[in-house]
């Protein structure tokens, strides 16, 4: 399923996105490739951001969810701080195909 553009996404901005089958993720540019987590935080299940594509903390080192304050590493998802820690985000498939960021699972 095709996401986006890789132009559409900034370097280290999140965006967050609502599929149509319920699911919430967010996209992290990370140079010419992106990451993707699943925006549900492993300590309680909420979403992670407050505002629309506030994913963040304020020095922009970490992915913080916005009930809690824990703190998730950009690239592997782990919690470093929080109640949750050693707890990972939830990984999901992309792939930059032709400028394109297609989610890849079934």
């Amino acid at each position: 399923m095709k996401l986006c553009t890789l132009d559409e996404l900034q370097l280290n901005s999140p965006r967050g996105f609502d599929l149509e089958d319920g699911t919430a993720l967010l996209l992290i540019r990370r140079g010419e490739s992106v990451v993707a987590w699943r925006n549900s935080c492993p300590h309680r299940g909420i979403r992670l951001e407050w505002q629309p594509n506030q994913f963040l903390d304020y020095e922009k080192q970490f992915i913080q969810c916005a009930t809690h304050g824990a703190l998730f590493g950009i690239d592997d998802g782990i919690c470093i701080a929080g109640p949750c820690p050693g707890e990972q985000l939830e990984a999901l498939p992309v792939e930059v195909r032709d400028g394109e960021v297609w989610l890849t699972r079934d």
